[in-house]
């Protein structure tokens, strides 16, 4: 039996919007109501099994804004085909691969995006989650007033540095108040043998952030071991991706519980 999440998936169950913002137009995936969630993909782009997720968050009471950053939207890409994604995005403009100590480009543009979603769906605030390569980048929307609930999965960047944070000093230091003032968490996701993301990575946030950083670490034999998409069974070789590929859909399974708690999460902050 040929197993959906390795196909193609055509989408057409989301709304593909042409969005403006901050002088640059993206495609945004959107889908349900309620309260939004900013959902955001994990290398090499909107697969089906980041489709489901964003399905899961829809059928918990949240309209869903998926927005295309990088790869072909919906498809399952072959091993050089995903690698020239990931080589085009590692030199973007639009993103810091390299380097720590600071916040990729990009997500001014996301946290525009944001304030759109707030002003769109109202409640009282807005939800994200990044994955992998753009994991960070729902901490660094927090310095948009109306993010409530960030959710940091397998965050993968600066890849030079297993310790490092793809964020400013300042922007850490501003993000940091405002969790303190406004008694708000960060929610962070990660297998205990991922080599994209370390349990140094970890240790950087908790330093930064203290108890308002609250760090998942699922075992590594939590996570899926059947058949994966090519970029993952070439590039991927340890546990990685919480919510998508290496989530096991079944009763009493950690990464499934992991899935709940972030549901869980945007609801206890948004609603929903």
């Amino acid at each position: 039996m040929t197993d959906i999440l390795l196909e193609p998936d055509l989408l057409t169950d989301f709304d593909p919007r042409q969005i403006t913002l901050e002088g640059a137009t993206k495609v945004v995936h959107t889908a349900g109501k309620g309260p939004a969630v900013i959902v955001m993909t994990e290398m090499p782009g909107i697969s089906p099994h980041v489709a489901r997720f964003a399905r899961w968050v829809r059928d918990a009471g949240f309209t869903v804004y998926m927005p295309s950053l990088f790869g072909k939207d919906g498809a399952v890409p072959g091993e050089d085909e995903a690698a020239g994604v990931f080589r085009h995005a590692c030199v973007s403009a639009e993103f810091r691969a390299f380097g720590a100590g600071a916040s990729s480009p990009v997500t001014v543009w996301l946290r525009a995006l944001a304030r759109l979603a707030h002003e769109e769906c109202g409640g009282p605030g807005v939800g994200a989650i990044g994955m992998c390569f753009t994991g960070n980048f729902a901490l660094t929307m927090m310095l948009e007033p109306s993010v409530l609930a960030p959710v940091v999965s397998q965050p993968s960047l600066p890849l030079d540095d297993p310790g490092g944070l793809e964020i400013s000093a300042g922007d850490l230091a501003t993000i940091s108040k405002r969790l303190e003032a406004e008694d708000l968490t960060v929610m962070a996701y990660r297998f205990a043998g991922d080599s994209y993301c370390r349990a140094e990575r970890f240790a950087a946030y908790a330093a930064a952030l203290g108890d308002r950083f609250v760090g998942r670490v699922l075992p590594d034999a939590a996570a899926n071991t059947g058949p994966k998409p090519p970029f993952f069974e070439k590039f991927v070789t340890t546990p990685h991706s919480v919510v998508t590929v290496h989530l096991i859909d079944e009763a009493g399974q950690p990464t499934l519980a992991a899935r709940d708690e972030i549901l869980g999460f945007f609801t206890q902050r948004l609603g929903g």
